[in-house]
C-alpha cells in the first residue's frame, strides 16, 4: 500500500441520512475498484467532512448563510446559458469549499431531484463554471434517495419475499427496478418511496444499509439506471478512483 496522507473528501447534502448514503457508497466503490484498499485501511486513507474539518458535512440549508457571511456569490448565466435548477447555490458551495482554509481533494454534492428534473444539469453547470481545485462528484436521487436502496433490497426469507410480492401487486410494479415511478411527495401515499422501503424494511436502518451493503454494484447500477444510482457510482469510479492514483482491480 502507497505511503500517503489521507485525502479530504467534503461532502455537501441535505441532512446526515444523506450524507451516510454518499460515503458508504463511496467507500463501497474505492474497496472494490483499488487494488490496495479495502474495509480494514479505507479509514486511514479518505476523510469526509464538511465546510470544516470538524463538521460531518455541509448542510444546503446551512450552505446559504455561510455564503452570505463569507460574501460568496454566484449570479447570472453560467457560460451564456441561463442557470439551471439549483445551479447557482451549487457553485456557491464550491466556492465556499474552495476559498476554505484548507480545500479539499473532492466535493461530493449530494441531493435529491424531487420535483426539479434538471437538478442535475444545474450541478453540472456548477462543476463546469471554472476549473475547480479538487474533483467534483454529483449525486442527485431521482426521486428520493430511499429509492437507491430499494434498487439493493433482496429479500432474505420468505417473510420478506412475501411483503415485496404485495409491494408489486399494489404498485403494479417492482419497485426495485422501476423505482423511478415513486413520485409522490406526500408521506404514506401509495407511491411514495419512504412507505415502500419502509413497507419492505420494517423501518429498520441496518436492514435499510444493507441495501447498499450486500449486493453487488453491477445490480445497484441496473436497478438504479432511471434513479441517479447508476450515474453516481460512474462518477466515483471516473473522478474519485484515479486520485487514488493505483491501477484498480480487475
Amino acid at each position: 500500500m502507497p505511503e500517503q496522507a489521507a485525502y479530504s473528501i467534503a461532502v455537501v447534502c441535505e441532512a446526515d441520512a444523506d450524507r451516510r448514503t454518499a460515503c458508504a457508497l463511496c467507500d463501497r466503490v474505492l474497496c472494490e475498484a483499488v487494488d490496495w484498499i479495502d474495509s480494514e485501511t479505507i479509514d486511514h486513507l479518505r476523510a469526509y467532512h464538511g465546510d470544516c474539518r470538524q463538521d460531518s458535512c455541509l448542510k444546503w440549508t446551512s450552505m446559504k448563510e455561510i455564503a452570505k457571511a463569507r460574501h460568496v456569490v454566484a449570479h447570472g448565466h453560467s457560460g451564456g446559458k441561463p442557470r439551471e435548477p439549483d445551479a447557482a447555490m451549487a457553485e456557491q458551495a464550491l466556492k465556499l469549499l474552495a476559498t476554505s482554509d484548507h480545500p479539499p481533494d473532492a466535493v461530493i454534492l449530494m441531493r435529491d431531484a424531487d420535483k426539479l428534473s434538471r437538478r442535475r444539469e444545474g450541478f453540472e453547470q456548477a462543476r463546469d463554471a471554472q476549473p475547480w481545485r479538487f474533483r467534483v462528484v454529483i449525486g442527485v436521487a431521482h426521486t428520493k434517495r430511499e429509492c437507491w436502496f430499494l434498487a439493493g433490497y433482496e429479500p432474505r426469507d420468505d417473510a420478506e419475499r412475501a411483503l415485496l410480492e404485495r409491494e408489486r401487486k399494489e404498485l403494479g410494479f417492482d419497485p426495485r427496478s422501476r423505482a423511478e415511478q415513486l413520485t409522490a411527495s406526500e408521506d404514506g401515499a401509495k407511491r411514495d418511496a419512504k412507505r415502500v422501503l419502509r413497507a419492505l424494511t420494517g423501518g429498520d436502518h441496518e436492514r435499510e444499509e444493507a441495501c447498499m451493503k450486500e449486493p453487488p454494484l453491477t445490480v445497484l447500477k441496473h436497478r438504479g439506471a432511471a434513479t441517479g444510482l447508476m450515474d453516481y457510482l460512474d462518477e466515483i469510479e471516473a473522478r474519485l478512483v484515479p486520485l487514488f492514483g493505483q491501477v484498480a482491480k480487475r
